[in-house]
């Protein structure tokens, strides 16, 4: 059984207010002849199809465009909902899709649909079974257990996954867009993603959850990794989202599963972006010299002359079509981020909440704000 992985494609981002349109028409184009070229048995996509749980017609507009090339190669595509997706607006249709073998799983299930959807596909060494888990969050699906049983995100996955009562004698693979780690064992974030934000990192499933599955496709975090188990991965963005992903290299992961008991093999078909997102570095007029030419790329900009430049902007405008950012890293001002880092350490949180505020919005704290907040701070302290 051969099959792709991808995750996170997040149709109609912005990088910078930079439209990615063009970039992600292209690389949504570059996976359809990849799966021309490689014929995988089954595409899986595990969530994040949109940036926006209210996409734009442009979004919908490449998404339809991505769907129907896929489905004039007959191959199967199984689309699970991540944290970015409306459960709703993704399932949008999902009962046509599904006569053209696109299958869509959403969350929250219901009393008539409270299962995962779970597809079986053959081969010549028996069955694989596909269970479909989108994102998922405890207050999604605690009105099918019993009261106290779904605390955190990792009991809900657990309790989940126990219902279903899967037969491991068996090959299975399963779809998730989760945030999960193992023990100790890191797992790699970048700025792009959105991680959940929650009081003592209930967001986090325990990766041992999985650790019985053939492979589990997962989606959420945008670089390519292993969560301990090699058969647990990561597939990653197929684009680079923020400048943090600059050193990414985006690929789709082949995945191919023989006999049960045997590792599945795992392979990167990499993915070529129109543009690159990358840091240039140097005083402003070197920089301007070695891109005297101009650049389409995008690039955020350090500058380290030390006597500041005449509107370095500007300049850096003229050269680079896509400028994201240009920042200084000179003596001076490593030295005033030192003493702000200082600053910050010794005052109270409110203090530094409230001036943090009015750098945003330009203006105080209101007492009731104030108020709000010194209250939020207690009940806090009250569950540490």
């Amino acid at each position: 059984m051969r099959f792709f992985h991808l995750s996170d494609l997040h149709i109609g981002k912005q990088l910078h207010n930079y439209t990615l349109y063009e970039e992600q028409s292209d690389i949504l184009n570059q996976i359809v002849e990849k799966t021309k070229e490689f014929r995988p048995d089954v595409i899986l996509i595990s969530g994040d199809i949109f940036d926006r749980t209210v996409p734009s017609g442009e979004a919908y507009e490449l998404f339809d465009q991505f769907l129907l090339s896929l489905s004039k190669t007959n191959i199967p595509v199984f689309i699970i909902a991540g944290n970015h997706d409306s459960p709703k607006r993704l399932s949008y249709a999902s009962t046509f899709l599904k006569e053209h073998n696109i299958h869509i799983s959403v969350m929250p299930p219901t009393k008539e649909d409270e299962f995962l959807k779970k597809i079986i596909l053959d081969d010549k060494w028996g069955s694989v079974t596909f269970y479909l888990l989108p994102f998922t969050k405890p207050s999604y699906i605690r009105h099918l257990f019993s009261e106290g049983e779904i605390t955190d995100y990792d009991s809900a996955i657990k309790h989940l996954l126990e219902r279903e009562e899967i037969d491991f004698s068996k090959r299975n693979v399963i779809l998730s867009h989760q945030f999960y780690q193992a023990g100790d064992w890191e797992t790699k974030t970048c700025d792009s993603e959105q991680i959940l934000i929650s009081v003592g990192g209930t967001d986090r499933v325990d990766a041992i959850l999985l650790k019985d599955f053939d492979y589990s496709a997962l989606g959420h975090l945008h670089g390519a990794q292993r969560v301990k188990f090699s058969s647990i991965r990561y597939s990653g963005s197929p684009l680079k989202y923020s400048i943090s992903e600059e050193h990414h290299t985006k690929a789709i992961l082949m995945v191919e599963l023989e006999e049960k008991g045997t590792p599945a093999q795992i392979t990167s078909i990499p993915l070529t972006p129109l543009r690159e997102v990358r840091t240039e570095k140097g005083k402003l007029e070197d920089i301007l010299e070695c891109f005297s030419e101009g650049c389409d790329d995008y690039v955020r900009v350090i500058l380290t002359d030390e006597i500041d430049p005449v509107r370095p902007k500007e300049k850096l405008s003229a050269v680079f079509s896509h400028l994201l950012e240009y920042r200084v890293d000179n003596q001076r001002t490593r030295q005033y981020l030192s003493k702000e880092e200082t600053r910050l350490e010794k005052i109270e949180p409110m203090e530094a909440f409230d001036s943090f505020y009015q750098e945003i919005h330009k203006i105080p704290l209101t007492k009731s704000q104030k108020t709000l907040l010194e209250e939020i701070m207690m009940e806090t302290e009250k569950e540490r």
